[in-house]
């Protein structure tokens, strides 16, 4: 959601920052993409990186790289052995996260592939520690079918865009409106899994396997 911008200013200057690579990331997206509003802020950023960083997975699942920023963010909390697996199908900025995750120090760590999630999910042999879902929100309950039995009990899974624009609160919304409003409350109901909505920019769950 919205915040007041000296407020969002504060927050931020209060807070970690970004490094150069996240610096540059940014910086290219507004400049080379058409949707720049689908990268990840600072705060969010500084978020993901923070929740890693306390599970300190050894198996990160991104489904949704865009211009590979919060990818980034979740690999600063790997575990020394571990690894980030990111799934997008955009093939027009695959260049972008590509450049800046060979030179960052998680190169070794991080394997993007140009894949359908739906598709490639299934073939994931790996138990999940940690889940981060910002991709077609169409497919959304379809994910979280395929990642549920791969997570690990305790694992997370955090998803994107939860409150979309504030419009989940519409009585009836438009057609991506109704699936986000489907969407957590799916994961409401789900005996399986507990959840928090954070009012963090578009809406950020926080689900956990119980």
């Amino acid at each position: 959601m919205e915040l007041n911008p000296l407020l969002e200013k504060y927050i931020e200057e209060n807070s970690e920052h970004e490094n150069s690579i996240l610096r540059q990331i940014r910086k290219e997206t507004h400049l080379k993409t058409t949707q720049p509003h689908m990268l990840s802020g600072v705060l969010q950023g500084r978020i993901l990186s923070m929740i890693s960083k306390m599970i300190n997975p050894k198996f990160i699942l991104e489904i949704g790289t865009f211009t590979g920023y919060s990818t980034l963010c979740l690999a600063e909390g790997l575990s020394s052995s571990g690894k980030i697996l990111t799934l997008d199908k955009n093939l027009e900025t695959a260049c972008i996260p590509k450049k800046y995750f060979e030179i960052s120090e998680f190169k070794d760590q991080i394997e993007f592939k140009i894949e359908n999630a739906l598709i490639y999910i299934p073939k994931i042999i790996e138990t999940i520690d940690l889940v981060f879902l910002d991709a077609d929100k169409e497919n959304y309950s379809n994910y979280l079918d395929l990642v549920k039995p791969k997570l690990k009990k305790g694992g997370i899974i955090l998803a994107d865009n939860i409150l979309w624009k504030g419009k989940v609160i519409d009585h009836k919304g438009d057609k991506k409106t109704e699936i986000i409003k489907d969407f957590n409350k799916k994961v409401h109901s789900d005996d399986e899994l507990e959840v928090v909505i954070l009012p963090i920019r578009d809406g950020l769950s926080i689900i956990r396997k119980k």
